[in-house]
């Protein structure tokens, strides 16, 4: 039977479980052997991870061309306007080609979302935004060369959902079994 679970990075935390540089990982967390990451996130991301030995779900959820996606809330600098979230919904031409079209809606801060260590930097006349963006490939730091793309730069991006996998409730450094 294979092992599964769901786990809630937290931010600056490598997606991998070898050590680094003196950097937390996975290893720092999570104490069972065999599973690896479907997928990864960013050291500077926060959010859902998939881990599991089902080598055939994690190529499920890895792999482009199933098309699995994944949701993040996106902090970014600014105020976006209509233009600007129809070119994420199109596509944005990056230097390794045009993304995927993407699902992407402008949100409230989240109630339920915990404080990030540290803060994001703020600053007095620059006003932030927060995106929900769904895409269905998984190219490096995407979502956040997405938001530069349109001018503006990610300052905290959370991945809330993997397929039907959400984070719920789940608190940073937490894991559970599926």
């Amino acid at each position: 039977m294979a092992t599964s679970l769901l786990f809630n990075k937290p931010f600056r935390v490598l997606s991998q479980f070898s050590a680094e540089a003196a950097k937390q990982t996975l290893a720092d967390y999570i104490d069972l052997p065999g599973v690896y990451a479907a997928g990864r996130l960013d050291f500077d991301s926060e959010g859902l991870m998939l881990l599991t030995d089902d080598g055939a779900l994690q190529a499920r959820i890895s792999n482009p061309r199933y098309k699995m996606p994944k949701c993040y809330l996106a902090q970014v600098e600014g105020l976006p306007d209509q233009a600007a979230l129809e070119t994420l919904a199109r596509g944005v031409e990056l230097k390794d080609g045009l993304t995927r079209p993407a699902r992407v809606s402008a949100v409230d801060e989240p109630d339920w979302l915990w404080p990030r260590n540290p803060p994001i930097r703020v600053r007095r006349h620059i006003p932030t935004q927060w995106l929900q963006l769904e895409i269905r490939e998984g190219r490096n730091r995407q979502v956040r060369r997405m938001t530069a793309a349109i001018g503006h730069p990610t300052l905290r991006l959370v991945r809330i959902a993997i397929g039907d996998w959400t984070l719920g409730e789940l608190p940073p450094g937490e894991y559970r079994m599926l």
